[in-house]
């Protein structure tokens, strides 16, 4: 692979973790990577950097976290997804901050919806599912993520329940549901486990099998919720 080297610049350590971050991900757009790409070997990232090789690996730390590259152990790091890549470190942390929270309410709310949907659908409210399904699964065979088809089933299942007051609160969540929708998908085979939980849910809901529907609900947010960005603890400035 032949460098610009000004994609590698070194980082100024009074920000060393966003920074290495931030030039990481410079060097992604640069170097116009896809999915898929080895980056350089460690070794030549840190001298590049100007950074000790513990920095550079807490900086791919924080990437992995969020779910942009994979580092195989005796194998390199490599690039998992390039849209918005490279996130400020204090963007991270607040994300990090906020989503037990946000994933507490979903199923609060949420196992209660998908409850009231298998008592109260009907036969438009089941399309209206399979429609999404549908939509997910073409997104996921086709290599994304499958947000867009996630987000429709979860509305159509909001909109099967019949109750006002709870799709107005969940709606107001749109925001912060989303973030969680898009961390929990970045996660590897993540998107094929989601829409098989999904195909779960919409099979109880269809039966009218409220406790069912309620307990595949809960089953799936409760692996919505493991998501490596939860997992990761942020490490100790070791050039700081």
């Amino acid at each position: 692979m032949t460098i610009d080297s000004s994609a590698l610049r070194p980082v100024d350590r009074s920000r060393l973790y966003e920074d290495l971050v931030d030039r990481l991900g410079e060097f992604v757009i640069r170097m116009n990577l896809a999915p898929g790409a080895r980056f350089p070997p460690e070794r030549e990232l840190a001298s590049r950097l100007g950074v000790s090789r513990s920095s550079l690996r807490q900086a791919l730390a924080v990437l992995e976290a969020q779910g942009f590259i994979e580092v195989r152990h005796g194998g390199g790091v490599f690039l998992r997804r390039s849209r918005g890549f490279g996130g400020v470190l204090h963007k991270l942390l607040e994300r990090r901050g906020r989503l037990p929270e946000v994933l507490e309410a979903r199923e609060t709310l949420e196992v209660r919806l998908a409850e009231l949907a298998a008592v109260r659908r009907t036969r438009a409210d089941v399309d209206a599912m399979r429609a999404a399904l549908r939509e997910m699964s073409a997104d996921i065979a086709a290599g994304g993520l499958g947000v867009d088809g996630d987000a429709a089933f979860h509305h159509a299942v909001h909109q099967a329940a019949k109750n006002k007051v709870l799709e107005h609160v969940i709606d107001g969540l749109a925001e912060a549901i989303h973030e969680t929708r898009v961390e929990s998908l970045s996660e590897p085979d993540r998107p094929e486990h989601s829409l098989t939980a999904h195909r779960k849910i919409l099979a109880e809901v269809e039966a009218k099998h409220s406790t069912g529907a309620a307990d595949a609900m809960r089953d799936h947010l409760r692996e919505v919720a493991d998501v490596a960005l939860l997992r990761w603890e942020p490490p100790v400035d070791a050039d700081g």
